[in-house]
């Protein structure tokens, strides 16, 4: 038989509307208790699985004869009993010696017959006593007892204050979260006064085994006992709070499988409060994922290895961590795994126009690496660098490519990349260590063929950490690639499949070896019927959709567009003039949004009242001062038109040169002026007249710094039109290198250069007889109201250049 003990809680019920029960006491019912008698013999009830407390009310089922035949004879008489709790609760015939020595005295308030016929009996606790000599044994257990005295705080003790304040609050916070505990009961904790009573209620009722409670109950110190409580209920709110953040963890729909996952991650947190070893868990699941994938023995040979390392680790150590997260980084990566290639080259070709207009020989190029790959099944992956001036649509093409493809999409910005190990990753020895940028990408695009996009590859940086751009020479090898070797995974990885893509703006920054690896691909700049069309298909339904503006309400005409590139921008890309767009529609939004009149259609005087007043179109110069000559230029936003002024004043022959001019520019105005000199008599020029006059050659836009050997051909022009006071031809520029010898050269970025001139309104363009194969090369729709002129030595750039109109206002030279 067994005495079995409910907390309080549950019994309110059967105590409502029968004050004689209610389970709180007043100050006065304490001060009755402290005034109660002990009998002589005190009939001992030994009491299993609950430790009672004074003024606390609690059922206990009676089922031992003993207790049975006690209590109905103590009911019959003065009602007072012992209550004292067992050692061992296993114990169904306890003697004095299974007795602990102090209990409560308990007042019987009723006896109950149950339905199942056992008898319940409801007591309350009114003071500790302790049992001092064992009298009898039979029928029940007595002995003689005396009272405790407690030790109460001082009147006004703002400590035990505190605390009387902090167990309520603590006590309410569980009844609160925790899912078990009824209401009801914070309302019986609110509704205690005393703070003597409020210690006994709660150690009553809280969730700790009997010694623990048998502790509190020995404790004569109030004040103590109240600390014991509080450090017991911070430990129970510590436990819910563990349980209830596992529970929110799993939370969800429960089928087998969940189910099973609640259970392991309790276990896990467990374990990890109780500091005990959760690497058998974790070798599991890692074991579970290793079955899935599709890597070679090689590195199923590795992983197992590394996963023996990891078994005979202490989980306490710093290294186990170490392990782990390397062996999850090797479960993520994309070991032959591989997405399937769309080969449909029609479509291909229909998403690359769709996405950008123009750019029709890297288009072409892209076809043919898909139509060899559809023939022949499998190839190693090129690697292609686009390069060309910003804002053309380099890094977009990669976009374009992966959907062509059926290819996952990942990027990599290059730019201001210092450190060799953000290439090949760190040694996993390290504090920190992780792979590098390049298997991280691949990591995280989960696929082991998507097209790589390596963003602003000529921004490469180098320092005392290496040189990431010698790092990149094994990733940029079709025939080394296939087994790229990652410090941190420590074996290799096969990248052939990879599309890689470089994007650059400047060649000339990137390592010849680096270079030589890719196969180049200039992205040159757009006309300007090109940026309209660009516009008008993409940059305007972009900030229309970007701004909350609906089609209907903006539109702009072709020449309005045209307006917008020619007056408010200057580049070869169309990054500002997705700006300039960006703020019209902008403009837009703002009247919508204070409701203000608008028609759709914006005229060209709307475009200025929002913008303000355009530069103007032609930037070519008046031929009616001699010395001043179109050049053309090449800059890394594209091509340019620049100026080439000189002047005389009366000297001894010296030559200046400003304009932030580097030395090779320096050299060719050197070249062009020996040149003159060493043939004066083609220009009816007398040799000493070089020596009256002091030259000046100036470049304007002083504060742009200006090199390189393609403004040879101006400069002489610009020398002969300034010594024979002639006119230059009108609407005409020019560009190439010159030699002492008098020949011409050819240069570089000829169709960012004509494109520049037909920006300008220039007519008739100077170019090296060997850089005509660079003009078969561009489209014919740019080149129409342009002439070329083909030369081959300086003199033919002379004759065409120079008319046989003299300068106003001219000087006499010789």
């Amino acid at each position: 038989m067994n005495d079995k003990n409910d907390q309080l809680i549950n019994f309110t019920g059967m105590l409502d509307g029968d004050s004689e029960f209610i389970p709180l006491i007043t100050s006065d019912d304490e001060e009755a208790m402290e005034k109660m008698d002990l009998p002589e013999v005190l009939p001992i009830l030994p009491l299993r699985n609950n430790v009672l407390f004074p003024g606390v009310v609690i059922p206990i089922t009676v089922g031992r004869d003993k207790s049975i035949r006690l209590i109905q004879e103590a009911n019959k008489g003065s009602k007072i009993i012992g209550v004292v709790a067992q050692k061992n609760q296993d114990e169904e015939t306890p003697e004095f010696d299974d007795l602990y020595q102090v209990g409560t005295m308990a007042q019987i308030l009723r006896l109950l017959k149950m339905p199942d016929g056992t008898t319940t009996v409801i007591i309350q606790g009114k003071r500790r006593f302790e049992w001092k000599e064992a009298l009898e044994s039979e029928p029940f257990l007595k002995a003689t007892a005396e009272f405790l005295p407690e030790i109460k705080p001082e009147e006004n003790d703002r400590e035990f204050e505190a605390m009387y304040e902090s167990m309520k609050d603590m006590a309410l916070q569980i009844i609160r979260d925790s899912p078990n505990i009824p209401s009801e009961a914070a309302f019986a904790i609110k509704n205690i006064e005393s703070p003597t009573f409020l210690v006994n209620f709660i150690s009553s009722n809280m969730n700790a085994d009997v010694e623990k409670k048998q502790g509190m109950l020995e404790e004569l110190d109030i004040k103590k006992r109240a600390q014991l409580v509080l450090e017991h209920l911070s430990f129970e709110i510590q436990l819910l709070d563990m349980r209830n953040q596992i529970q929110q963890k799993v939370k969800t729909d429960m089928d087998r499988q969940q189910r099973e996952y609640f259970l392991h991650q309790q276990m896990r947190t467990i374990q990890e409060e109780l500091g005990d070893n959760p690497q058998e868990q974790d070798v599991t699941d890692l074991r579970e994922r290793a079955s899935k994938k599709h890597w070679d023995e090689r590195v199923n040979k590795l992983f197992n290895k590394e996963m023996d390392r990891l078994q005979r680790m202490n989980p306490q150590a710093a290294e186990y961590t170490v392990q782990l997260n390397y062996l999850d980084n090797l479960l993520d990566l994309p070991w032959n795994e591989y997405t399937d290639d769309n080969l449909d080259l029609k479509r291909a070709d229909k998403i690359l126009n769709r996405d950008h207009y123009g750019l029709e020989k890297v288009k072409e190029r892209i076809l043919e690496y898909l139509a060899v790959l559809k023939l022949k099944g499998d190839m190693k992956s090129p690697i292609l660098c686009f390069y060309g001036p910003p804002g053309v649509g380099k890094t977009s093409l990669g976009k374009s490519i992966a959907e062509a493809l059926g290819r996952k999409y990942v990027r990599m910005s290059l730019g201001g990349v210092h450190d060799e190990s953000e290439i090949r990753g760190h040694r996993k020895t390290y504090i920190g260590a992780m792979p590098g940028r390049v298997v991280q990408s691949l990591k995280k695009a989960e696929s082991a063929n998507p097209v790589f996009v390596l963003d602003e590859i000529d921004k490469l940086g180098r320092s005392n950490h290496g040189d990431p751009s010698s790092a990149l020479l094994e990733v940029l090898d079709p025939e080394q690639n296939s087994s790229f070797y990652d410090n941190y995974v420590e074996t290799e990885f096969d990248l052939s499949k990879v599309m890689f893509i470089a994007t650059a703006n400047n060649l000339a920054t990137i390592q010849g070896p680096l270079r030589d690896r890719m196969e180049l691909i200039e992205v040159n700049g757009y006309t300007i019927e090109e940026k309209v069309e660009i516009a008008k298909r993409h940059l305007l339904p972009k900030q229309l959709e970007e701004h909350g503006v609906d089609k209907k309400q903006l539109s702009l005409t072709k020449s309005v567009l045209e307006k917008l590139v020619v007056e408010y921008t200057n580049e070869s890309g169309v990054r500002g003039l997705d700006k300039v767009v960006a703020k019209i529609v902008r403009n837009r939004a703002r009247q919508i949004a204070l409701e203000e009149e608008f028609t759709p259609k914006m005229t060209a005087e709307e475009v200025e009242k929002v913008l303000g007043p355009g530069r103007e179109k032609d930037r070519s110069i008046t031929n009616e001062v001699a010395g001043v000559v179109t050049g053309l230029a090449w800059t890394q936003v594209g091509g340019d038109i620049l100026f080439i002024e000189s002047s005389l004043t009366p000297g001894k022959g010296k030559l200046t040169l400003t304009g932030n001019l580097g030395d090779v520019m320096k050299e060719s105005a050197v070249i062009a002026l020996e040149y003159l000199k060493a043939h004066a008599k083609w220009f009816d020029l007398k040799p000493e007249v070089f020596d009256k006059w002091n030259v000046h050659i100036h470049v304007p836009e002083g504060a742009t710094p200006k090199d390189g050997p393609s403004a040879g051909i101006t400069m002489l022009t610009s020398l002969a039109s300034l010594f024979t006071q002639k006119r230059v031809k009108k609407d005409l520029a020019m560009t190439g290198e010159i030699t002492l010898r008098g020949e011409v050269l050819p240069v570089g970025g000829i169709k960012e250069k004509v494109l520049a001139a037909k920006r300008a309104n220039i007519k008739e363009i100077i170019l090296c007889e060997k850089n005509k194969k660079d003009i078969g090369e561009i489209k014919p729709d740019y080149l129409k109201g342009l002439t070329f002129h083909y030369v081959r030595i300086m003199k033919e750039v002379v004759d065409i250049a120079l008319t046989k109109v003299d300068v106003k206002d001219k000087i006499t030279v010789n």
